[in-house]
């Protein structure tokens, strides 16, 4: 084949991932942060900025995991195994989550239950999600083609530590996504938090970062083997610049930097797990290309896919866009 049909797939499962996480990253993190709305009005408005949005972010999650199904099938069959619980969790606290947003504003009496669904469906999805990846970086046992380790191989120190930073990513994520949002008690509280949360997210991504490379002989190789150490720095130097725009719009009110460089930090550290990944999609020893369904698959999915992740891409931006700016509690968005 002219194109390398198996790393463009790639390239499209990581997009439709990252599009996924720092989509609704934000709405699960207002999730995390709706107990601490003080009053019932603070909670509808919080829960009212992502009720437009929220089914279409999961958008990303089907296409990555049906992606993932049809085009890497081995990877599929490999990680499946390995991270039962937690996908299964993850899913079921979705399931959760997405039903509070219908029955919660249908009952007086019951409310509370569905207020903790909220909560409870967005935490725990999250830190499944945290521990899931944790799980991934720190490598599947594989012999013959198949996931050769136990049941609870998943759940280690690392992955627990992931899927707490991922807790702490995603409530920045929607701290200043409610700071870009929203005006008055809600703002207020949410521009609060955002500088202890930041703090707590860059101290946890350099604790993951410190960590990862000693998981495996790869990463350190990746990461501090000279020339690649000269191109790995970039990404560390990166994200000082960024905390340093999330600090400076914090203070100067600026309420879209805080956001906006929050979505860079995830970025950068999406990057950084490319750079210990490639090219393997099940590490340490199954390659993008030891994974792929035949070119005639791929190709035939890919066409598909031209036509499909540009709809989904442009009834996303119709979304915003029709939904942009601050949330008025009593008309809506203006």
């Amino acid at each position: 084949m002219v194109f390398d049909l198996a790393f463009i797939w790639a390239g499209l499962i990581a997009f439709a991932i990252l599009a996924y996480v720092i989509l609704d990253g934000f709405d699960l993190g207002v999730g995390i942060l709706f107990p601490l709305m003080p009053t019932e009005a603070d909670k509808d408005l919080a829960m009212n900025t992502v009720a437009p949005v929220w089914d279409g972010n999961e958008t990303w999650l089907v296409l990555g995991g049906g992606g993932l199904f049809a085009v890497f099938p081995l990877a599929y069959a490999v990680v499946m195994p390995a991270l039962y619980v937690p996908i299964i969790v993850m899913l079921l606290a979705l399931v959760f989550r997405g039903v509070a947003f219908e029955f919660r504003w249908r009952t007086r009496r019951g409310k509370f239950l569905w207020d903790l669904s909220f909560f409870g469906g967005s935490l725990i999805a999250t830190f499944a999600q945290g521990v899931a990846l944790g799980a991934l970086v720190q490598g599947i046992a594989v012999e013959g083609r198949a996931y050769a380790g136990g049941n609870w191989d998943w759940l280690t120190p690392f992955s627990i530590i992931t899927g707490v930073a991922l807790v702490t990513g995603y409530a920045l994520l929607g701290a200043t996504w409610l700071v870009m949002k929203t005006d008055g008690p809600v703002r207020a509280i949410a521009h609060r938090l955002a500088l202890w949360i930041g703090w707590a997210t860059l101290a946890l991504i350099g604790l993951v970062s410190l960590l990862t490379p000693f998981l495996n002989p790869l990463y350190l190789d990746r990461w501090f083997r000279f020339p690649n150490a000269l191109f790995s720095a970039l990404v560390p130097a990166s994200v000082l610049i960024v905390a340093f725009v999330f600090l400076k719009g914090l203070r100067e009110n600026r309420d879209t930097w805080p956001f906006r460089a929050t979505l860079a930090l995830f970025v950068l550290s999406f990057i950084g797990l490319g750079i210990s990944f490639y090219p393997y999609m099940v590490p340490p020893s199954l390659t993008i290309w030891d994974v792929a369904a035949p070119d005639e698959s791929l190709l035939f999915l890919l066409v598909g896919a031209l036509v499909l992740v540009p709809m989904i891409l442009a009834y996303t931006a119709y979304a915003y866009w029709v939904f942009r700016g601050k949330v008025d509690p009593a008309g809506g968005y203006h």
